[in-house]
């Protein structure tokens, strides 16, 4: 029999980083998809130019393999405002640090760390800069759907938009 995993701590470590809302999900619910991965090489400027974006990032099919890996994951709505990189890899480290070895986040958005991206291997941010759950073929609408959170396509400047991350935990 499985043991139970106690997010207790995990969850006390979020609520401290300030995301105005956030879920524990079964990563199975986390929907991957080809068509997602296609919209960053066709209708994302940033397509290649950026190590923790397609071509570079995992696909949909390893990032659905990762999944499988985990019973547990936190979804965290940050509202209209990105939670920026260094916020998001330190929820990892303190996650890390509270004996979730396996902990593992994944960001909204292109990694705006270096600006641009100089591509050159080995990344000059390891510690922080983290795949995009849509570089990774993730469809952040049907899974922030399923969820319960609220995002809609931004139409106009006008629309605020919303960001998410995901926090893989065992």
């Amino acid at each position: 029999m499985e043991e139970e995993l106690d997010l207790t701590v995990v969850t006390g470590l979020i609520e401290e980083s300030g995301p105005e809302d956030f879920k524990l999900v079964d990563p199975a619910d986390v929907v991957t998809a080809e068509w997602v991965r296609m919209k960053c090489q066709y209708g994302c400027g940033g397509y290649g130019r950026c190590l923790t974006c397609p071509p570079h990032s995992p696909t949909p099919q390893q990032t659905r393999r990762m999944l499988d890996e985990y019973r547990s994951a936190c979804l965290l709505w940050w509202g209209a405002e990105h939670a920026g990189r260094e916020k998001l890899a330190d929820i990892e480290r303190r996650t890390f640090l509270a004996g979730y070895h396996r902990a593992f986040m994944m960001a909204d958005g292109p990694c705006r760390l270096c600006s641009p991206c100089p591509l050159e291997l080995p990344c000059r941010h390891p510690n922080k800069a983290r795949p995009s759950m849509e570089a990774c073929g993730i469809d952040v609408y049907e899974t922030a759907h399923r969820a319960g959170f609220p995002l809609r396509v931004v139409r106009t400047r006008d629309d605020v938009p919303n960001y998410y991350s995901l926090l893989l935990v065992e």
